[in-house]
């Protein structure tokens, strides 16, 4: 290995205390996930409090089939770092280089054709998702110009991806911070001294996200000698195309099918008005900032589980599940009582208090959202500890169990009950996956301990023959 190449460091989660170990890996990935919620609450207050309700109103309205689009990128390139992280711990370079370079084409490839297919029917989508007449026109300037920036996603995501494969966590990081920071620069200057309105807001996101994925690529280029290829490492290889596709595509649709659900709701907010957008627009920016812990959890819980299953050790893998779902629920708790007695002022970083009407529905969605929690814990600890022993298969589940349960809420609930339902829309999604999440992990436990014992049966018994025949010659 070059000496360019930073160490891999993994934390061995099999030895020690269940809860010490999850809170120490939990709290790093909670930084991380905080400055990205920043970066993407940036438009929001900036264009809240720049150009009114309305605006709000219109980026607000994208924000369910921007997440279903960008997610199933950040899926894919997730799932494409899989195989590049393998062969680098099997010190097998070579094949690693092939990833790395058959990733880059297939992410080419899928950006040109996402870019040239969503942004034609971006129109249309919006229109389906009967988005109100006075906000249609400012919600396409606005993810139109996003939708445009998806070879930027990609680029910076797969690189990031590679980068952390290669057993750097923290570059990525200070990249996302560095773009956030210039993100709000470029947002004051194109919507303040341009003049672009929301569209701006758009230019300022994917020029940020641009500048950290090239900073990414520099910095491969410089650190890792390792990553330099010869002429027959970057050729298309259909092997390395169907493995990478084999992890990246099921990734991404997990995404995607979780988005699924919140499109419909978004699409039963949207006949409801522009003041409800905004209501729930500027609510959801502030609830993501307290939902990162339990996503900290969620990736922790993977990690912890996979560790542990490879050791054998269910057993750690219950006490695990217990301690951080017991970490999750005081914290839902602590959360609950911020969002009672502080959420209308953290609201008003978003809105300008003048919006008493927006303030206070957006307060209810606050407040009840976060009454349920704890539903939440139990969606992100069960479900990604499930990923981790390997029945990733039963997570998607739980993604479609939450998808019937918001678009219940948006067609049926919502026409019925107006606004009050919209807050309910996600507790109830919560909850169908626990129904399945609980059940389907004690499923697991037991199909591995079966799995264990027959292993282990067999390991005895090839032993045996073997004493057997060391007697008799």
């Amino acid at each position: 290995m070059s000496g360019a190449v930073s160490k891999t460091f993994i934390k061995d989660m099999t030895e020690g205390s269940p809860i010490k170990l999850i809170i120490g890996f939990a709290v790093p990935m909670l930084m991380g996930m905080l400055f990205q919620q920043f970066y993407s609450m940036v438009d929001t207050i900036i264009v809240g409090k720049c150009l009114g309700v309305e605006a709000l109103a219109a980026v607000g309205s994208t924000g369910a089939v921007g997440f279903m689009v960008n997610g199933f990128v950040i899926g894919i390139c997730s799932g494409f770092a899989i195989p590049v992280a393998q062969q680098f711990g099997a010190q097998d370079y070579k094949e690693m280089r092939r990833f790395v370079a058959n990733a880059a084409w297939l992410s080419v490839l899928l950006s040109v054709v996402m870019t040239v297919a969503i942004s034609r029917l971006t129109r249309d989508i919006l229109i389906l998702m009967q988005t109100p007449e006075n906000i249609i026109q400012g919600a396409y300037n606005y993810i139109f110009y996003i939708f445009l920036g998806i070879p930027v996603t990609f680029l910076y995501n797969l690189l990031a991806g590679v980068i952390r494969s290669l057993g750097d966590s923290k570059t990525p990081v200070y990249f996302l911070v560095f773009s956030s920071i210039l993100n709000i620069g470029l947002d004051l200057f194109f919507i303040l001294a341009v003049g672009t309105g929301i569209a701006g807001a758009a230019y300022a996101t994917v020029i940020s996200q641009a500048v950290s994925g090239m900073l990414c690529f520099f910095y491969m280029r410089k650190k890792f000698e390792i990553l330099k290829m010869g002429r027959e490492e970057i050729q298309l290889s259909g092997s390395h195309i169907k493995t990478l596709c084999m992890m990246g595509i099921p990734m991404g649709l997990q995404y995607s099918i979780t988005a699924i659900g919140s499109v419909v709701i978004q699409a039963a907010i949207n006949s409801l008005g522009s003041v409800a957008v905004a209501s729930v627009a500027a609510a959801q920016k502030a609830s993501l900032i307290f939902c990162c812990p339990f996503d900290a959890l969620g990736g922790t819980m993977a990690t912890y589980a996979g560790q542990n299953v490879g050791a054998r050790k269910l057993d750690r893998i219950e006490q695990g599940i217990r301690s951080a779902t017991l970490l999750g629920s005081i914290y839902s708790l602590a959360a609950c009582a911020v969002m009672y007695f502080f959420g209308e002022w953290i609201l008003k970083l978003f809105i300008d208090s003048s919006e008493t009407v927006v303030l206070y529905q957006a307060r209810q969605y606050l407040i009840y959202g976060s009454m349920f929690f704890i539903f939440l814990t139990f969606v992100n600890v069960w479900r990604f500890t499930i990923q981790g022993l390997g029945y990733s298969g039963f997570a998607v589940l739980a993604g479609v169990c939450e998808m019937i349960g918001r678009a219940f809420v948006g067609f049926v609930i919502v026409p019925k009950f107006g606004y009050i339902a919209v807050c309910f829309a996600s507790p109830l999604a919560w909850f169908m996956a626990d129904l399945f999440l609980v059940p389907a992990f004690g499923y697991c436990i037991r199909r591995l301990r079966i799995r264990f014992q027959c292993e282990d049966g067999k390991e005895r018994g090839k032993e045996a023959r073997k004493m057997v025949y060391q007697v008799h010659g």
